[in-house]
């Protein structure tokens, strides 16, 4: 029983080091598409315009035991490098984050190794050992990520009183509202069908207290942050 165990975990045991080359990609989005018509209800975006990073990930969806020695807790874990046949990944330090714990004999961690293609998943040491197992239960995902260059501006329908409407106006900077660039637009149906703000334009062509229907003419002017 001990001969089996001993080659067990050499089985399971092998080297590598950790990659840390990876940078989020930065995604611009402009939506809807210019003259589109559509509609929006009550409290829904209109139009948006920013851009936003979206970090790779994976997430851990049950605990993940390999052998005695780490325990990997259910949650995310972010991308940190990768190389032709691994990648690299970290707890996010946020309250969706994976957690890895060792055994009180086991060399400290260092990294989690997942390779490409598969659902094995390596737990790195310290000591750039690995200790994995074949088929951990996870899924490679996307996550938007808070950087300097997450920003969007977005028009939201507040609904119709008699003839005149009323827009909000948002603006995030890194997934948060800025209060001081927020503002509620009025605009009187009765003088124009063509309402804009801040450079985009919007045809009206449908109005109720419920929703709007509209075409898109120009979306916003590029922000300066």
């Amino acid at each position: 029983m001990k001969a089996l165990l001993i080659t067990w975990t050499i089985a399971l045991a092998g080297c590598a080091t950790a990659d840390f080359n990876y940078l989020p990609k930065t995604t611009n989005i402009s939506e809807p598409s210019l003259d589109s018509v559509n509609q929006s209800f009550v409290g829904d975006s209109m139009l948006r315009q920013g851009k936003y990073s979206e970090h790779e990930a994976i997430l851990v969806e049950n605990k993940v035991d390999i052998g005695i020695s780490y325990d990997i807790y259910p949650g995310i874990f972010l991308k940190k490098g990768e190389n032709q046949t691994t990648e690299t990944f970290l707890p996010t330090g946020n309250e969706d984050s994976g957690i890895i714990k060792k055994s009180a004999l086991s060399d400290p961690w260092k990294a989690l190794i997942a390779y490409k293609n598969t659902n094995k998943l390596c737990v790195l040491t310290a000591y750039n050992i690995t200790r994995c197992k074949e088929n951990a239960d996870f899924n490679r995902i996307k996550k938007p990520s808070i950087s300097k260059d997450s920003f969007q501006q977005t028009l939201i329908y507040s609904g119709k009183i008699k003839e005149k409407i009323n827009i909000s106006y948002r603006e995030f900077s890194n997934n948060l509202a800025r209060p001081a660039f927020n503002n509620e637009v009025e605009y009187d149906l009765s003088e124009s069908k063509i309402i804009g703000y801040k450079g985009a334009k919007i045809e009206v062509i449908e109005a109720t207290n419920q929703y709007i229907k509209y075409r898109v003419l120009s979306n916003f002017n590029k922000a300066n942050f």
